[in-house]
């Protein structure tokens, strides 16, 4: 153990001891609370998540919590002690196992992985239940939801306005969990207190609420929600209410709470429930969370998936497409995120992916082609091409989504493209039976017929080839296991155009493409990554005239550099500018 490490646990040996107040707390969030995912933990492993039953008491004054996680476990091997995540910064004020109390000298926490000596072995398949009496400051969000932790905010009406936004960090910044996507609970209840008249919506099915000495609380019960999807929102809310009629003969309900000062624009978001409804519903498959709610709620961030609770923060922006498309994207994660879960962040491109090429898609269902491509367009200018969408090994958040580390935006903008490309290559109907198999684990998902699933990219290029029949392990080796995009190499001899695929590594690429030749569109099978078509003196001749096909474009590049270069000059004389202002002063 580090010095670093000593001094941690000394200082919550004396915070505990000394009853220290929550304000006062020495500790600061570790570097590893500050992470999530990567490789989980043997002991971890070994657990199975069947119960959180979760108590919050919000004090905004002290911009703190209380708090009681109790956590039922069935093991799937032999257990001797229990490892669970939980960020150092809260002083732990009781912590049983199976109730009865533990002395601190049974677990240790200096770095946010919580370590519990067992009183007694835990066989295989028994259960073992955690309670652990808690409150702190909790990690504070520097720029949610980029950053994770809380929200504290002030409505514009004055009241508190509060949030919590963990994607980025974890759920270990506020309850103790088991800080990877594998790691969800089956079932969680959520009891929220909060200082009245303020509102607390949350996940999953409302159970009531009780007021009593001037506080209120907020009972929520969900199935299967993801860790970092387990949200706490509160303020000045009113609820707008409807119920969704769907095409599958059954209807559940739908609910926004948003500010009270903000009703008429609240009025037009919300009509733009049943149309998304309607979308996903035809194009990907049942709503999953049906028997509790479609549910939004207005933030002081930007947005998140938190699942039958989708954070919004976008002000009610419009732009050129006729939807809101932050609303949309996050409500695209209640499929590709809260019902398809990665197994690793490395699979993260399944989530944002995925959820950013629904906007095209809804843009094509909408108002036909020219959106769907100016979208798909929009998105490519951002591609950056520096590491590959997927490494092949467990990986930190950070190291997807960071784009110094990993491929950042490439996981959402790149993956769009590749799946417009895919959706191309086997045709519409293959493409969305895909889908549908990766989502619901059926080509024919019905009300009530499928549960929430895991999917790695291993797991989904086996269903692509099920579903096809045919090998395309080529075309996802190049696009998601590569940084640099497959070139296409055009030449003439003679009258042919002569074509040549060149990729990373010299790797397959059978990628077909289409040539318009003057009038006439032609398919160039290229097998072997080769082919040949007769163009003779045709004008035009043009390339994959429909851009089905993402692959290196020089020009783009080219842009991309000058917009670079740009940018940087603006924001060089953005901060000389200030810099030259603050001397003058």
């Amino acid at each position: 153990m580090s010095f670093r490490n000593l001094a941690a646990c000394a200082a919550s040996i004396l915070a505990l001891s000394a009853g220290q107040a929550f304000a006062q707390q020495p500790l600061t969030t570790s570097d590893l609370s500050l992470e999530t995912g990567g490789p989980m933990p043997v002991e971890q492993q070994a657990l199975g998540f069947d119960h959180a039953d979760l108590t919050f008491k919000i004090l905004p004054e002290k911009k703190a919590i209380e708090g009681q996680a109790t956590l039922t476990f069935t093991a799937k091997s032999p257990l001797t002690k229990l490892v669970v995540d939980f960020d150092r910064v809260f002083a732990i004020r009781k912590l049983t196992i199976d109730g009865k109390a533990l002395k601190p000298s049974a677990w240790s926490n200096p770095e946010g992985r919580l370590t519990i000596a067992l009183p007694k072995p835990v066989a295989k398949g028994k259960q073992v239940t955690l309670a652990v009496t808690y409150d702190g400051v909790p990690h504070e969000a520097k720029r949610a939801p980029w950053d994770g932790g809380f929200v504290w905010s002030k409505a514009p009406t004055g009241e508190p306005w509060i949030a919590t936004a963990v994607q980025g960090d974890g759920c270990d910044l506020f309850w103790p969990c088991i800080d990877y996507p594998t790691g969800e609970p089956k079932l969680v209840d959520l009891h929220i207190t909060v200082p009245a008249p303020l509102v607390a919506p949350a996940n999953g099915v409302f159970k009531g609420m009780t007021e009593k000495d001037g506080w209120r609380t907020y009972n929520w019960q969900a199935k299967n929600p993801n860790t970092y999807a387990i949200a706490l929102d509160v303020g000045p809310y009113e609820e707008l209410t409807g119920t969704y009629k769907s095409r599958f003969g059954d209807s559940f309900p739908m609910s926004f709470w948003h500010l009270k000062d903000r009703t008429e624009k609240a009025k037009a978001l919300f009509a733009e429930f049943t149309p998304m409804l309607d979308f996903y519903e035809q194009m990907i498959g049942p709503y999953p969370f049906r028997d509790e709610k479609m549910g939004v709620v207005e933030t002081p961030h930007l947005g998140m998936e938190h699942q039958t609770i989708n954070a919004y923060g976008n002000e009610y922006r419009k732009d050129g497409f006729g939807f809101d498309w932050l609303l949309q994207h996050e409500f695209a994660h209640e499929w590709f995120g809260n019902q398809l879960t990665d197994v690793d962040n490395d699979d993260m491109w399944l989530h944002e992916g995925y959820g950013s090429y629904m906007q095209p898609l809804y843009s094509q269902w909408l108002h036909g082609d020219m959106e769907y491509m100016s979208r798909l367009n929009t998105q490519r200018l951002g591609i950056r091409n520096k590491y590959p969408i997927v490494s092949g090994r467990a990986l930190k958040e950070d190291e997807v989504y960071n784009a110094d580390r990993g491929p950042g935006n490439d996981i959402y903008s790149k993956a769009s493209n590749v799946l417009h490309t895919l959706r191309a290559l086997v045709g519409d109907d293959d493409f969305f039976k895909i889908t549908r198999m990766a989502v619901y684990g059926t080509a024919e998902p019905n009300p009530g017929n499928f549960t929430p699933r895991y999917l790695g990219t291993k797991d989904y290029v086996k269903i692509v080839n099920q579903v096809t029949g045919k090998d395309y392990g080529w075309f996802f080796d190049v696009y998601l296991y590569e940084a640099a995009p497959p070139e296409l190499l055009e030449t003439r001899e003679g009258g042919d155009l002569v074509l040549k695929w060149k990729t990373p590594k010299d790797k397959p690429f059978p990628m077909p493409v289409e040539v318009k030749v003057g009038g006439k569109v032609v398919t160039v099978p290229m097998a072997g990554g080769t082919g040949r078509v007769t163009v003779g003196a045709a004008v035009p001749v043009i390339v994959d005239p429909a851009s089905k096909v993402l692959r290196r474009q020089p020009y783009v590049e080219e842009f991309q550099a000058w917009k670079k270069a740009t940018d940087d000059a603006a924001k060089a004389e953005a901060e000389a500018k200030k810099k030259a202002d603050a001397e003058k002063k």
